[in-house]
């Protein structure tokens, strides 16, 4: 476990502090102690001194390694525009695997979504989707996947396809916005459909 490190990215705002940082602790809490990871208490800790006396909006990274040490940086946050719509692409190489369970998991272990990055360039893509080895819809390589089935409730992918347990994505399955199901490409084509993780909110997206 000391080849890689736990990982939350949060945003801060001045006025109302971190958006779901109690579900961000508690990710951070439970993946430490699956995983065998020291001193998850003491970085939240030092988290709350660290936004203490923070003035702007900020993106925060907090890191957790396995003997314990943790760090914690942050830089100026830029919200997307309101009309913002990304366009989002699926991986045609790189594949998760729904029997990996550290996918559920925010760390360091970056290389698929690297790779799955690297098949489009930013002008092609602003988001990439990867699917399992069953063809299911899995995640994007920083977001969670949100399509509506029309009754004003989104659906997205189950842990067990092989994703993240998002933090934004938890919010809104707690406030029964969101349910699991499984979902195709298919589900993606001609339906109206948002990525989005705890950072930047929902972003309404399209698929090219």
């Amino acid at each position: 476990m000391s080849d890689f490190s736990l990982i939350e990215t949060m945003r801060f705002e001045p006025e109302t502090g971190i958006p779901r940082f109690n579900l961000h602790m508690s990710r951070l809490r439970n993946s430490a102690k699956v995983l065998g990871f020291a001193g998850a208490e003491s970085a939240s800790q030092a988290l709350h001194i660290y936004i203490r006396e923070k003035i702007e909006v900020l993106r925060l990274r907090l890191e957790l390694f396995h003997d314990g040490r943790y760090e914690i940086t942050s830089a100026p946050y830029l919200p997307l525009a309101d009309d913002t719509i990304w366009r989002i692409r699926i991986a045609h190489e790189a594949r998760l695997s729904s029997t990996d369970p550290i996918l559920r998991h925010k760390t360091s272990k970056r290389a698929v979504y690297e790779a799955a990055r690297a098949e489009y360039s930013r002008d092609d893509a602003d988001e990439v989707i990867l699917l399992n080895e069953k063809n299911e819809v899995c995640e994007g390589t920083i977001t969670n996947i949100f399509v509506d089935d029309g009754s004003g409730t989104f659906l997205t992918p189950p842990l067990s396809s092989g994703c993240l347990a998002g933090i934004l994505r938890t919010s809104l399955i707690c406030q029964k916005k969101a349910r699991n199901q499984r979902l195709t490409p298919a589900d993606l084509k001609d339906r109206d459909f948002y990525v989005g993780n705890s950072l930047r909110g929902l972003i309404r997206a399209r698929l090219v």
